[in-house]
C-alpha cells in the first residue's frame, strides 16, 4: 500500500456514513465468522468499503446517490471480480433497519466456496442488491 493510498484509507475512515459504522461493529476483529474485514480496503484503483482478502469477498455499501451512478458501480464491480474477489452490494437502509439479514449474507458468502482465482475473471456477483 502505498502512503496516497494509507491516507486516503485513513480520511474514508474517519467520514464513515452511519451504515458503514453499524456494519463495521459486527464485523471488525474476527466476528464474523473469525474473518478478517479491512475498512476503506486498497484494491488497484478502488478502496472497497469493506475487504477480506483470505476469503476474497467484498461487501459495499450504496446510499442513495448510487441509484444514479450504476454504470460506475458496475465498472468497479467487474473490475473487482477480475481481481478475485466477490463482491456483495447492500443498501445503507438495509444495514440501518436490518443488520441481522445483512450478516446472514455476508456469513452464507464465507461459508460457499469459491474458485481461487476466478476463471477468466468471469462475474460472481453481478449487481444483485437484495
Amino acid at each position: 500500500m502505498t502512503i496516497q493510498q494509507r491516507n486516503r484509507a485513513r480520511t474514508l475512515r474517519r467520514s464513515q456514513t452511519d451504515a458503514e459504522q453499524k456494519l463495521w461493529q459486527k464485523l471488525r476483529r474476527g466476528q464474523v465468522n473469525g474473518a478478517k474485514f479491512r475498512r476503506q480496503h486498497p484494491i488497484g484503483r478502488y478502496f472497497a468499503d469493506f475487504g477480506c482478502d483470505e476469503q476474497h469477498l467484498v461487501i459495499e455499501l450504496d446510499g442513495s446517490q448510487h441509484a444514479v451512478n450504476v454504470a460506475r458501480d458496475d465498472a468497479r464491480t467487474a473490475y473487482l471480480e477480475t481481481q478475485g474477489y466477490r463482491v456483495l452490494r447492500f443498501w445503507d437502509d438495509q444495514v440501518l433497519k436490518n443488520v441481522e439479514a445483512v450478516l446472514e449474507r455476508i456469513v452464507d458468502a464465507l461459508r460457499s466456496p469459491h474458485p481461487n482465482p476466478l476463471p477468466g475473471g468471469e462475474g460472481v456477483g453481478r449487481r444483485s442488491r437484495t
